[in-house]
Order: structure tokens, then C-alpha cells, then sequence
């Protein structure tokens, strides 16, 4: 008696999916350089509310000194309040760093799927052509009459040639 191993997909493919995932996903996060994990996490923590009603408070407060607003309270940066434009301009400096550097680990990431998912595209549609040409063989062999699909199906089941699709798809796409 042959022992069949299966492969977990074929148990509950979804799920092996999901894991499959997850898995990727972890492993792209743990490739993050220690600049690219201090960018995200920088990013994480000013990309929110929290840290907009902070800003807000932090701008008002600062403002409503400066203006002599809150007796007892000395101005230490008067209009036009040159200290805080200087801290401004460069948390925004940084700040504008920190995402692009985090955008541009995320765009190379997407970039990978893109290729990935275009890979497994490319292997099902090879896999499909596969299939439809023996599936008309064997009704050919047994006899089957598939003469009111047989145009359709021949044209499916030759192999696509992907670059010149791509060529195609490149001369009618509008230019950016």
C-alpha cells in the first residue's frame, strides 16, 4: 500500500493561503533595515489623531503665550514667532524623511507582489492551456461533438505569448 502525503493546500486551501501569507508578510517585515523600523515606527506613531490634536494643542498653546494671552505667563518667542517656525519646519523635514523612507520599502514590497502575483498568473494561465488542449483531445477521442465551441476554445487553448500582450497593453494605456 503507497503512503500519499498531501500537500496542506489540498486539505483547506484557504487556510494554507492565509498562512501562506502571513508568513510572507512576516518575513518582509522582519528584512526591514534598522532605519526602515525606525521610519515605521515613527511613521506609526505621527500618522494618527492622537498626534494631531497634539500638534494643535502644542501650536495654540505656544501661540496664546507668545500673544500675552495666559497672564503670568512670560512670552519667550514673540510674533512672528521665530523659534516655532524653526521647530516646525524641521519636524516636517524629518517627518517628510520618515514616510518616504517607509513609502519607498512599502512601494518595493508591493513591487515584489506585483511580480509574484503576476509568476502565478503566468503558471495558471500556462496550467489552463494545458488542460483545455487535453480536454479537447479526449473529446475528440471519445467522440464528443464540440463543434459550436470548437472556435473558442482553440483560441483559448493556444499559449499566450505575455510579451506581446504587454506590448500591446503598453501602446494603448494612456501615457502618465
Amino acid at each position: 500500500m503507497e503512503s500519499h502525503t498531501r500537500h496542506p493546500a489540498a486539505t483547506n486551501p484557504t487556510q494554507y493561503n492565509i498562512n501562506a501569507i502571513a508568513r510572507l508578510e512576516h518575513e518582509a517585515l522582519g528584512r526591514r533595515t534598522l532605519a526602515e523600523r525606525f521610519s515605521d515606527a515613527i511613521t506609526r506613531l505621527v500618522g494618527n489623531v492622537g498626534f494631531l490634536i497634539a500638534q494643535l494643542i502644542l501650536i495654540v498653546g505656544w501661540a496664546l503665550v507668545n500673544l500675552h494671552m495666559i497672564r503670568g505667563v512670560k512670552a519667550f518667542d514673540p510674533f512672528p514667532f521665530g523659534i516655532l517656525s524653526v521647530v516646525v519646519s524641521t519636524e516636517s523635514v524629518f517627518l517628510t524623511i520618515f514616510v518616504l523612507i517607509s513609502q519607498t520599502r512599502m512601494s518595493r514590497q508591493s513591487e515584489r507582489r506585483a511580480h509574484l502575483d503576476l509568476q502565478v498568473s503566468m503558471l495558471s494561465e500556462q496550467e489552463l492551456t494545458t488542460l483545455l488542449q487535453m480536454l479537447q483531445k479526449l473529446c475528440q477521442h471519445m467522440g464528443v461533438n464540440v463543434d459550436s465551441s470548437k472556435q473558442e476554445v482553440q483560441s483559448f487553448s493556444k499559449t499566450t505569448d505575455v510579451e506581446k500582450l504587454a506590448s500591446e497593453l503598453e501602446d494603448k494605456l494612456p501615457d502618465e
